[in-house]
């Protein structure tokens, strides 16, 4: 499955006809049987990683011998709050961007996101030389709507709910011709966000479980693919904010739910789960945790001060769902993909530390 150049001129998430789970493939991830096709498959990966060089950063797996003895598991961290932009999602929007068609690259691109995509949007735009439209909540962070303004972008501002920001994003896309790189739907943005952990895969060959965040699920189905393609027996956690909790709702009812509030200190993850992502999150996944606000405050200031490491709420939260859960993994490697960087300097808040 080798994604073609996609079009602005037919829909972005429908372009790559055929994209899913053959037998084949099937087998490749141990043999799981779909009701639901997958959007990506372990070649889209493969691609992705080989359009992506030169262009992001193979951020580094660190082993924390201070937070492996705090946890009583050997802790590998995933540094994505070191990436271009301060996030994981410079390799989505990089990689989506890559794959457009020269006509449609000209018209430009356009997204809604609460921030990181917008600003890993933007950058790709400009590499690429083409424009950039990028909407954004009202209640955005403050560094990410400067991080956007920094590409000489000046944001779209829309409500806060999912239904409002896909609204006016629609509008805008209408009146420009821009193509949509969705922040978690558009397939070659999945692709991009799955290297991630194939990189972690490559990095430690020993580990037991990844523990990976979820807001929209571009990340989390991505890794999802990459660890069950090379490395079945590895389970991958899922972290969610318990105030952001619709990926677990959806796991439970079997439907897609909607979120129910936009408050929480994880901006990043207040977004509903996508359509294209939740199927390979329902089929592929080993389990889910939900952490509360002090938890992902306290993941935050340990990480700060155990490991050194600057990471914003939602790139903590991760850590604070295996803290949660350390005792399931004693003695044994595990992996926590620390997603982003992009802190709010002037109004940061960590928790108390954990005695």
């Amino acid at each position: 499955m080798t994604w073609l150049p996609f079009c602005c001129e037919s829909n972005c998430l429908g372009a790559t006809s055929g994209a899913g789970l053959n037998s084949e493939t099937l087998g490749i991830l141990g043999g799981l049987r779909v009701a639901e096709s997958f959007v990506i498959g372990p070649e889209d990966v493969a691609h992705a990683a080989r359009q992506l060089e030169g262009h992001v950063l193979r951020t580094p797996l660190i082993s924390s011998e201070a937070l492996s003895r705090v946890l009583g598991c050997s802790v590998y961290l995933k540094a994505e709050n070191l990436q271009q932009t301060g996030s994981f999602k410079a390799r989505g929007a990089t990689n989506a961007v890559l794959s457009l068609a020269p006509d449609c690259a000209e018209r430009g691109v356009v997204t809604h996101s609460s921030g990181n995509h917008a600003a890993a949007l933007a950058r790709a735009a400009r590499m690429r030389g083409v424009p950039a439209h990028i909407v954004m909540p009202s209640n955005s962070s403050p560094v990410k709507l400067a991080a956007v303004r920094g590409y000489g972008i000046e944001p779209v501002l829309c409500g806060v709910t999912s239904e409002e920001r896909a609204a006016v994003c629609e509008n805008v896309r209408a009146s420009t011709g821009a193509t949509l790189i969705h922040p978690y739907e558009t397939p070659q943005v999945i692709a991009g966000q799955a290297t991630v952990a194939a990189e972690m895969i490559e990095q430690a060959n020993d580990l037991a479980a990844v523990f990976c965040p979820v807001g929209g699920g571009g990340l989390l189905a991505g890794t999802l693919i990459s660890v069950k393609h090379r490395q079945p027996s590895v389970r991958v956690i899922a972290a969610e904010p318990a105030w952001a909790d619709d990926t677990a709702r959806s796991l439970r009812s079997g439907r897609w739910e909607q979120p129910t509030r936009y408050d929480s200190i994880a901006d990043g993850l207040r977004t509903a789960v996508g359509q294209h992502t939740l199927p390979i999150i329902r089929h592929l996944l080993d389990d889910i945790i939900l952490v509360s606000e002090s938890e992902i405050l306290t993941a935050m200031r340990i990480l700060a001060e155990r490991a050194h490491l600057v990471v914003e709420p939602s790139g903590a939260v991760a850590f604070a769902g295996l803290m949660q859960s350390a005792e399931n993994f004693s003695g044994l490697s595990v992996g926590v993909i620390l997603s982003g960087g992009n802190l709010n300097m002037n109004n940061c808040r960590l928790g108390t530390p954990s005695h």
